[in-house]
């Protein structure tokens, strides 16, 4: 890899921006950012190439090469320092996620509740500020507090995590998305919510919550 292909790239990945390297057999290379504009005959290979997240070979129009995906990794911001966060958080670092809980709630969000996890004691407002959402993050909001909730929910929704959940009941939801409606957002948007939170398997203890909402998230990563 060029010196200067392995700058952009680092700096991408810095930004947590999905980057594609083409290389063809004749030592040339082309770093695409997604969104960036692609000349033919590369530019449905490289779309794909984004779409999958597999690097791969290629042969077309006379070149041949390699595509080299970078994607940021998948990560999951949890609202709310509650039970439930209490068994998520280690199932979904060792399902490979990065996870920050965030909770203003300064006798829930402790270092002794939740040991070697980054906890932020901002409101989602502040901590989305210093650490962005992107299409990457899943967002998980369980505090059942529309204050701290709503905004990370909508948030998201501007952000498209690839996975927006909110725990509660069907009429909790109810008031939550007439809330969000006020807020501007259309029916389409606000159909991504997923609630009652996490996969339908029957779940009723923290633990059982938890890898329901683990195994959406983990379906809406690789099937979207």
């Amino acid at each position: 890899m060029r010196y200067d292909s392995l700058q952009r790239l680092n700096a991408a990945r810095r930004k947590r921006l999905p980057v594609v390297l083409l290389t063809d057999f004749r030592g040339e290379e082309h770093l695409f950012l997604e969104g960036d504009p692609v000349e033919p005959p590369f530019a449905a290979l490289v779309e794909g190439a984004f779409r999958s997240g597999r690097s791969m070979t290629f042969a077309r129009a006379g070149a041949s090469g390699f595509l080299n995906v970078y994607l940021p990794a998948p990560r999951i911001a949890v609202i709310g320092a509650v039970h439930i966060s209490q068994y998520l958080t280690p199932m979904a670092r060792l399902a490979g996620f990065d996870v920050r809980i965030i909770d203003p709630r300064t006798g829930f969000a402790t270092r002794d509740r939740f040991p070697d996890v980054r906890v932020s004691t901002d409101w989602p407002v502040d901590a989305f500020v210093a650490d962005p959402l992107d299409r990457y993050t899943a967002l998980v909001a369980l505090t059942h507090d529309p204050k701290i909730d709503d905004f990370a929910l909508a948030e998201a929704l501007r952000t498209g995590c690839f996975y927006i959940g909110a725990l509660g009941s069907r009429k909790t939801h109810a008031a939550r998305i007439g809330r969000l409606a006020a807020g501007g957002f259309g029916v389409d948007a606000l159909s991504i919510i997923h609630a009652p939170i996490g996969l339908d398997i029957g779940a009723s203890t923290p633990a059982e919550i938890s890898v329901a909402i683990l195994g959406e998230v983990i379906k809406a990563l690789r099937t979207s």
